[in-house]
This record gives structure tokens, sequence and C-alpha cells, in this order.
């Protein structure tokens, strides 16, 4: 092969890469949505009407344990802000990712892709002006 072939090949394995990354970026995201979903229901389901000392069976892996309702939906809520941390965390990673990818394909930076949503005091504030 030539070198102009050459670089068209690097070229184009190189934006297939990045390509990937955002790819698997998403379903990582997806996945992790998922589950966060599941703990959802698993902590709707453990509102119902049990005492907090009757023990309820929890699925780790391919067993299941016995733990106190109080303690199973104590890790339950744990394991949910792990997951919206690593969500959060893939979000913020993906964002660079496709811009890097709009990057090596000559495409423009995305207007108003990098934007975060207001937090909640931030929000407050707004709020508060506008009722004014």
């Amino acid at each position: 092969m030539d070198a102009g072939s050459q670089r068209v090949l690097q070229y184009l394995t190189e934006v297939e890469e990045a390509a990937e990354d955002v790819l698997t970026a998403k379903q990582q995201i997806i996945d992790l949505d998922m589950k966060r979903n599941r703990n959802r229901e698993a902590l709707s389901a453990l509102k119902h009407d049990m005492a907090d000392t009757e023990k309820v069976k929890v699925c780790f892996g391919n067993m299941f344990l016995k733990f106190p309702k109080s303690k199973a939906r104590e890790m339950i809520q744990k394991d949910q802000e792990q997951l919206d941390k690593e969500i959060s965390d893939l979000r913020r990673s993906l964002k660079a990712k496709v811009n890097c990818l709009n990057e090596m394909q000559g495409n423009p930076e995305l207007i108003g892709y990098n934007l975060s949503p207001l937090s909640a005091e931030e929000l407050k504030a707004i709020n508060s002006l506008l009722r004014r």
C-alpha cells in the first residue's frame, strides 16, 4: 500500500474506534438505567405492608439471601446512589467522546450539547425571581 491509502486506512480505523467508544458508552448507560429501574421497582415492592423486622429474599448473582427488610432497603438505596453516579459520569464522558468523534469527522461542534441542567437551588432562585 502507498502512503496515501495507509493514511486513509489509519483515519478510518481511528474514526471507527471513536464511534465504537460512543456506542459502548451509550449501551452501558442503557444497561445501568435498566438496573436502576429494577432497583426502583424493588424499593417500591419493599414499601408494602411488611414489618421492618421481617426478612426478605434478595438475589445476589445466582443465589438468594434473606435479609431484614430495612437492611435490604438500605442496600438497594446505596446501589441506587452508586448507579446514579456511574450514569452521570458516563453521560459526561459520552459528551466528550461525541465531540471527539465529530472533530475527527470534520463536523462542527454540537451547539448546546454541553449544557447541564439547573440545580435545585438555581431553580428556586429563578422561580422566586419570576414570582415578583
